[in-house]
């Protein structure tokens, strides 16, 4: 079989070299950890600790509130110090629980699920907190949860790891590929699925070997090879590279029977129902040409980035710019106290070198943004209306459609920001549906 891909997208340089030999290490906790009650997308968890309460590792310290919620864990044993209003990654303040590590590291029992009966597998996963660990943060209990005019025939795990840099997904695979594929298995039956696939890019045929060799006798489980390309891990464009369906705009692919887990969340629902270990720690890449020695780590949730950077050997003299995440959907960030959380795939330091600091361009019409889009949608368009504060307008346009991927960003030549005008866009927009909700 050739290798499976999607339509348009770019071919940014993959930059893994930095850091794709260097396996995982588990990172020390340091003394002080921070621990957001909102990591995920939904409502924020609420404080069940307060100050001085002693906490274990594994101990519930903040508990999701409604359905779109998850759950948040200490990383460590010790006190909680207090509940403060810290800045985010996003640059805003929130809520988080400050807790001193006393380094005895006791652990919490979590009791073990023995019965894989669909309904307890997704109570368990909802228990435990598990999220989408790609990025998006998407409380997974909820993805197990479609209506039941939506049955699920197939379940897809994300592999891809498109994004340039990042290597946590590759060492995970090619270190502990078992845990994918029993977590896999786990989904598959928690969703009543017939039929698994991992989608891997050709950029990594280590783990494309091991995980072939893995699923040989697995009847229901496929390994198959994607093209690498950007966004070649995007929901919809891995749906459509592996099984040609396409979702209909504005919907999920549970519209097409098809549900995606990242390969990080379903080895985390694997640790959780087969070790009874909830979402406390996370694999996290620190990498980049700013960095001393770009390493893996096994890091415990609430771990500055700072201490993250200091354990990678430092920042060199050079290093211009931080970003959270991977470069193309990454956020840069300036207050180096911000701390790893259930969604950080990554940490990547530029150098002055590799910064872009001039003013964007007026657009000239060259329809690259179009030739390259994803989701087929007209890109300049968003940053004119944008330009003009014409938000509410770009909803004409499909811009809820964008997946913010940066494509258009990365191939446009006059280097017009259309990512941070689609987001104004989108926040205008979500508010105006609100307040009509509420008329």
């Amino acid at each position: 079989m050739g290798l499976l891909t999607f339509k348009k997208g770019v071919h940014p340089p993959d930059m893994k070299l930095l850091s794709k030999d260097k396996k995982i290490e588990r990172l020390t906790p340091p003394k002080i950890l921070y621990f957001p009650v909102a990591q995920h997308i939904g409502a924020p968890a609420k404080t069940i600790v307060k100050k001085g309460d002693p906490v274990k590792v594994g101990q519930l310290i903040a508990e999701a509130v409604g359905f779109v919620s998850a759950n948040i864990f200490s990383s460590v044993s010790g006190t909680v110090k207090g509940i403060e209003d810290r800045l985010n990654f996003l640059g805003t303040k929130t809520s988080m629980i400050v807790i001193e590590n006393d380094e005895k590291y006791e652990k919490t029992e979590f009791t073990l699920l023995t019965d894989l009966q669909s309904a307890n597998i997704v109570n368990k996963v909802k228990e435990g907190g598990i999220v989408g660990l790609g990025g998006a943060t998407f409380p997974t209990h909820v993805k197990l949860s479609p209506p039941k005019d939506k049955p699920i025939d197939t379940v897809i795990i994300n592999g891809a790891e498109c994004e340039p840099y990042l290597t946590s997904d590759y060492r995970l695979m090619l270190e502990q590929p078992q845990k994918v594929v029993e977590g896999l298995k786990i989904l598959m039956k928690a969703l009543g699925a017939t039929k698994g696939y991992i989608g891997i890019e050709s950029n990594k045929p280590d783990v494309l070997k091991k995980m072939h060799e893995l699923c040989e006798k697995e009847s229901e489980i496929e390994t198959v090879a994607l093209k690498t390309k950007y966004p070649q891990g995007g929901e919809k464009q891995l749906i459509y590279a592996i099984l040609k369906r396409k979702v209909p705009a504005g919907g999920l692919p549970m519209a097409v029977g098809v549900v995606v887990q990242n390969s990080g969340t379903a080895a985390a629902i694997y640790d959780l129902l087969k070790e009874g270990k909830p979402l406390y720690e996370r694999i996290i890449t620190i990498t980049g040409n700013g960095v001393n020695e770009p390493k893996n780590f096994l890091v415990p949730l609430g771990t500055p980035i700072n201490y993250l950077i200091e354990k990678a050997g430092g920042l060199k003299e050079n290093a211009a710019k931080i970003i959270m995440g991977g470069p193309m959907m990454g956020f840069a960030i300036t207050d180096l106290t911000i701390p790893a959380q259930k969604g950080t795939s990554g940490i990547v330091v530029f150098t002055d070198k590799e910064v872009y600091g001039e003013d964007y361009d007026v657009c000239i019409r060259c329809n690259k943004c179009i030739d390259v889009c994803p989701m087929d949608l007209a890109p300049y368009q968003y940053a004119l209306l944008g330009e003009n504060e014409r938000y509410l307008e770009a909803k004409d346009w499909n811009v809820l459609d964008c997946i913010e991927c940066g494509s258009c960003v990365y191939i446009c030549p006059s280097k017009r920001p259309m990512v941070q005008f689609i987001k104004l866009e989108k926040a205008a927009i979500t508010a105006e549906m609100k307040k009509e909700k509420k008329k």
